[in-house]
């Protein structure tokens, strides 16, 4: 759940208020001491990640350790961001995993082909969600070895 002590920041982008609801409420029935940061589209996200417009405050914080992703977003879709983020040499290493609806052959395609880490169907019950979390909180943060969190630059 941690490195060197200090929980890892999830950022979780998301438009459906509902869907961040459940999430938050799946991380809180878990007790996993994560911090979770939510933004509601792809532009919020890069603003959140380049720390411009209202996330300006953040500069000089340490970026997220993970990045939850829906795809199908207003403004710039996770597909996008996605593109966006594996293209910037300081945000490429930021593990990023997509929670979605779609089913679809062609955005599993495309996801892994810009560099997606995983990509999971959104679970359609609370308790699939609350496993899921928990199996995503063991696996990222205590099996798999991650990059030290990158602080971004003021």
């Amino acid at each position: 759940m941690s490195r060197i002590g200090k929980p890892i920041t999830i950022l979780y982008a998301d438009d459906d208020a509902e869907d961040r609801m459940l999430v938050k409420d799946a991380w809180a029935e878990n007790r996993l001491a994560n911090e979770l940061h939510f933004v509601e589209d792809g532009e919020e996200l890069m603003d959140y990640l380049r720390r411009r417009g209202q996330y300006t405050h953040l500069a000089g914080q340490p970026l997220p350790g993970m990045i939850l992703l829906d795809l199908n977003m207003p403004r710039k879709d996770g597909r996008e961001a996605l593109q966006e983020i594996k293209a910037d040499p300081r945000l490429r290493s930021i593990p990023v995993v997509i929670l979605t609806t779609s089913k679809a052959e062609e955005d599993i395609l495309r996801a892994y082909d810009l560099g997606v880490n995983s990509f999971i169907l959104k679970p359609v019950t609370f308790q699939s969600l609350v496993d899921l979390t928990l199996t995503l909180s063991k696996y990222w943060f205590e099996v798999v070895e991650l990059p030290s969190e990158a602080t971004e630059a003021a």
